[in-house]
């Protein structure tokens, strides 16, 4: 009877030994194991940056909620600091920002033209929540609304219309009668018409802009895709209990979200058969190997029969070489896969929790040891089911 040790210490030789008859199986399950624990770990990170960027596509992760003004008793509604807070604490709301606009067009005089646009309240939320990023200078902050700054924000297609090119930020603007300082414009891809409004701090402009609108539009971004119709179905209660819900619309990205996710799944369905297949034809790789291994050893099997080794030691013999090469494979996919994790992680400006990657290299431990003895099974059940006189005589 052989012993476990001896049977490791022969297969991992005989692994060794024949190599290059491996490679391309080694190379395969390597490969997927890769591909399988960059996926496993980085996954989440990676739905949460699209998730984040997916105003570029539309807002499908954005929900808004209005107090309609055409609704007898709702034309002055306003949201109360104690519902957006409580929107806030809804289970898969990442952040909410309280927003208004002045019912007119706001009007700003240089060089003895007047021009007009739309001039939107926004709270320091409002970008963040619309994945915007400046294009020159900076977006109002806490302290701008904390203090009632009197300062601005362009679109930069207002900008190029109302000056010819985007000034440096500190340029002094006259809007309504009163001069603010531009701090920054709002970068052009992916916002539409965003480019063609101006904003203030939601109190400088509630304190200093006449005829604004009140605080009735709230612009709620969701932690994925996957909370959107949860945090829209939850919004009118939660405005209910803090303040009456009548009047309140709510509206969601229904058609682009339903694209979004149907892509998602077919992304995640291609990755899947990818890895799947790569783990086939690294199992394949082994099967093969292993029948070429016992057709060059038929002689050794025999003579190894002929002097006393039963079925059970031939077989085991050959699976533990399969196992060798199946889970070999795999710590060379892990540590592959743990360089990707970094260099992706590094991208994305995260760090996976180390459960998770653990968690992907047990699961993958696991499939390697299930792949090992799937594709070894057979080539270790026919050598032990040689016969002692043919083997021998075998050329």
């Amino acid at each position: 009877m052989i012993t476990p040790r001896d049977l490791l210490s022969i297969g991992i030789r005989q692994v060794i030994r024949h190599r290059n008859r491996y490679y391309a199986g080694i190379i395969a399950i390597a490969l997927g194991t890769c591909g399988f624990i960059v996926i496993m770990t980085t996954g989440e990170n990676i739905k949460s940056n699209i998730n984040r960027d997916l105003d570029l596509l539309g807002g499908a992760t954005m929900v808004k909620a209005t107090f309609r003004r055409d609704i007898p008793g709702c034309s002055r509604t306003s949201f109360k600091p104690e519902t957006v807070e409580a929107i806030r604490q809804l289970p898969g709301v990442a952040m909410a920002s309280l927003s208004g606009i002045k019912d007119a067009l706001a009007s700003a005089s240089v060089g003895g033209r007047e021009f007009g646009f739309m001039l939107v309240a926004v709270d320091d939320v409002f970008w963040s929540a619309g994945s915007y990023t400046p294009r020159v200078g900076r977006f109002f902050n806490r302290d701008d609304i904390a203090e009632h700054r009197k300062v601005c924000v362009l679109g930069s297609v207002l900008a190029n219309r109302i000056f010819g090119h985007l000034p440096a930020p500190g340029k002094l603007l006259l809007i309504d009668r009163d001069y603010y300082e531009i701090i920054g414009y709002l970068e052009g891809t992916g916002t539409g018409d965003m480019n063609q409004f101006a904003y203030l701090p939601i109190t400088t402009a509630m304190a200093r802009i006449s005829g604004m609108s009140p605080k009735n539009k709230l612009y709620i971004r969701c932690s994925t895709w996957d909370d959107v119709a949860a945090v829209a179905a939850s919004i009118p209660e939660a405005v209910g209990r803090a303040q009456g819900n009548k009047g309140l619309q709510v509206d969601m990205a229904a058609a682009q979200l339903k694209h979004i996710k149907r892509i998602a799944w077919w992304i995640r369905l291609f990755v899947a058969i990818s890895i799947l297949a790569t783990l086939g034809l690294g199992g394949t790789g082994i099967w093969y190997g292993m029948m070429t291994a016992v057709r060059s050893r038929t002689r050794e099997i025999g003579l190894k029969k002929a002097m006393g080794a039963t079925r059970g030691d031939i077989m085991a013999q050959f699976l533990t070489e399969s196992l060798c090469l199946s889970i070999g494979s795999t710590i060379v996919g892990t540590l592959l896969g743990g360089l990707a994790m970094l260099v992706v992680s590094a991208l994305l400006h995260s760090s996976p929790p180390p459960g998770l990657f653990l968690g992907g290299v047990a699961i993958s431990i696991t499939i390697s040891i299930a792949l090992g003895v799937g594709a070894g099974y057979y080539p270790s059940a026919h050598a032990a089911g040689l016969e002692v006189i043919s083997a021998v005589r075998f050329e």
